[in-house]
């Protein structure tokens, strides 16, 4: 029979392995990367300049997809367009010099493409990351030339301490980020669009928009414009993805403190106040799927600040970003511990997972940070449902199953997905005893599977019980459809007077008495029946060619 391999989970723990308590194991949670191109920090290492280079290129995402999987992480924040030019061939802007040191040159592939194959590969979940207001510094506006936006569209950009910048207060500029948005995700398949610097620029006195403002304002106090600004291009975006793919997770990362509190201050560092972000109001007002504060602070000013967050989440997706970086001596030399206490204090306040800033300080070469990060995620998780935007899909109807020796076969009728939307997958959970949880992550055994066949060796003479539930596009599961299966039979079945030679490959079969075949191997004297509810059951027997020998009907 045939299953899907690709996101088959191995067993060797699930099932045989002591069962801890499972407070501290979460089913759902983000396990979320920064994997930044801009200035080749995680990725590429190598430009392509040659054939040859393109596949180096390739293969260094893959070896870092690798080492994340191992890690359990399962969504990938990767950098797609970087300032003013992107890693995809685009219509709209130029491809960046990050992927062959020379801007607007193609790699001769496509980047995003490849990216969110090897993503789904390994079972994890790719958003695009746009950096939305910064375009960059002057000089890298001199590299690109003509193919500058403050050179092809001027309008839309603001010229500020030596950078370009998009300008929220132009209406014009929710029209373009809009259109990128609608790029990607009109020609990808990807989970999410990541918005990042969707705000003013840092400290932005003398920041020249009063023209503007004076066009635009209506009447409002230019900080309540600026909000009204950021906010207006933040849910143009959240509704044109929702428009083209309703189940594409639209995020963005706001600094990591929204406001001063009562009893801790911001220090004038906050989102709402200081670069006009209100990404609370964003999700209270529906508008935004997840939030990723870049909350790369310690103490008093990381932990109530995550409560914060967490509770003003409204019922969307609070991920905290946690800065690895800070571990490096010129940026904090945190002790690696902080960060493991970081991790479980966002999971203690119930966010929705974490997010690490960024890939190459997680995986460093001492893998002290990793082994941490480990020990606090050692089991996977799978990404948090959209339960707002959709209803479970219906549940699988299972149409035949059977046990034989130590494989358990399953076959099940599909589930339809809406017109227009991804097909339904399916996820197969399994624990010895009568009875599963789908609730404990460490029972699952496969996951987003496409077939609606699965066999799974289960390597057991004892009952096991197996559940199988339907996942649509927005991750919601449906109720499991649960079955037992016995474990070996105990009663004598040698009832006739069959010669039965050494080696002569009798084959025994034991049926409920719905005809469910719930054992088929080789025949025995005895089988085992103690895995078996009381009742009646029947009992075949085959030579080695199949044909039946004898019937019985036994009673336990």
């Amino acid at each position: 029979m045939k299953f899907n391999k690709l996101f088959f989970i191995p067993l060797l723990f699930f099932l045989f392995a002591a069962k801890a308590q499972t407070a501290d194991i979460p089913k759902y949670e983000y396990r979320a990367v920064w994997l930044t191109t801009i200035e080749n920090l995680d990725w590429p290492k190598t430009v392509v300049r040659t054939p040859s280079d393109t596949l180096r290129q390739q293969r260094e995402l893959c070896a870092i997809l690798d080492s994340l999987q191992l890690l359990n992480v399962n969504t990938v924040l990767l950098q797609t367009r970087v300032r003013g030019d992107v890693i995809y061939p685009s219509r709209i802007e130029t491809y960046s010099h990050v992927l062959t040191g020379v801007e607007g040159k193609s790699p001769g592939y496509d980047p995003l493409s490849f990216a969110i194959e090897e993503c789904h590969r390994r079972g994890m979940q790719l958003h695009a990351w746009l950096v939305t207001m910064p375009l960059g510094k002057d000089q890298h506006i001199k590299r690109q030339g003509k193919m500058a936006l403050s050179r092809r569209r001027k309008e839309l950009c603001t010229h500020y301490k030596g950078a370009w910048y998009m300008e929220p207060g132009n209406p014009a500029t929710d029209k373009y980020i809009v259109a990128l948005v609608e790029e990607i995700v009109s020609n990808y398949n990807v989970d999410g669009i990541h918005l990042d610097y969707i705000r003013y620029p840092d400290r932005t006195n003398g920041y020249p928009d009063a023209s503007l403002h004076k066009k635009y304002g209506k009447g409002l106090t230019l900080a309540a414009w600026r909000r009204g600004n950021i906010t207006r291009i933040a849910k143009a975006v959240y509704e044109s993805v929702k428009a083209i793919k309703p189940w594409v997770r639209v995020s963005c990362a706001p600094l990591g403190k929204y406001d001063s509190l009562s009893r801790y201050s911001s220090l004038g560092w906050d989102a709402k106040n200081a670069v006009y972000q209100e990404a609370q109001d964003w999700v209270y007002e529906g508008f935004m799927d997840i939030l990723f504060p870049m909350l790369y602070f310690n103490g008093n000013n990381f932990y109530p600040f995550v409560l914060d967050w967490q509770e003003n989440a409204h019922g969307r997706h609070v991920v905290p970003g946690i800065g690895v970086y800070r571990l490096l001596p010129e940026y904090g030399g945190w002790p690696a511990i902080e960060i493991e206490r970081q991790l479980r204090t966002s999971r203690s306040a119930g966010t929705a997972g974490t997010a690490m800033f960024r890939a190459a300080h997680l995986l460093e070469p001492s893998g002290e940070v990793g082994r941490l990060y480990g020990k606090v995620n050692e089991y996977p998780a799978l990404v948090p449902p959209m339960d707002w935007a959709s209803d479970a899909p219906d549940a699988p109807a299972v149409m035949s199953a059977c046990r034989s020796d130590d494989i358990v076969s399953l076959e099940w009728t599909g589930v339809k997905a809406p017109d227009g939307h991804p097909a339904v997958r399916y996820n197969v959970y399994a624990a010895l005893g009568d009875t599963v949880d789908i609730n404990d992550i460490r029972n699952l055994v496969a996951q987003a599977a496409i077939d609606t066949v699965f066999e799974w060796r289960c390597r057991t003479w004892q009952s096991v019980a197996i559940a199988v539930t339907a996942v649509n596009a927005f991750g919601v599961e449906s109720s499991p459809v649960c079955l037992s299966f016995a474990g070996s039979l105990s009663c004598p079945v040698e009832t006739v007077n069959h010669p039965q030679p050494q080696g002569w490959g009798q084959r025994v079969e034991v049926l409920d008495l719905y005809g469910r075949r719930l054992y088929y191997g080789k025949y025995r004297r005895v089988l085992d029946m103690r895995g078996l509810q009381g009742g009646l059951y029947v009992v075949n027997v085959y030579d080695r060619h199949g044909a039946r020998l004898f019937t019985r009907t036994v009673f336990k």
